[in-house]
């Protein structure tokens, strides 16, 4: 699980991410992921827990209008 932790952050970094393409990815759920990088990470390596938080925050920040994005294409058709 640690080592999982460390890579799901990792992917993340690398890639800029969301946690759901990163559960993807992995074959994980979005619950693990989010288990993995609050709860399991900070006690592994504080380091790369803050760089993984600074994308979480932005993500989190972004999503509404990710939202419309997508609903957006969905009503056109796209």
């Amino acid at each position: 699980m640690e080592e999982r932790a460390q890579e799901l952050a990792l992917y993340i970094i690398e890639n800029k991410t969301t946690v759901r393409a990163a559960a993807s990815r992995f074959g994980i759920s979005k619950s693990t992921v989010h288990k993995d990088l609050s709860e399991r990470l900070p006690a592994i390596n504080q380091g790369l827990y803050r760089q993984v938080k600074e994308i979480l925050n932005e993500n989190k920040a972004e999503r509404h209008i990710r939202g419309g994005i997508a609903t957006r294409k969905k009503y056109k058709g796209e």
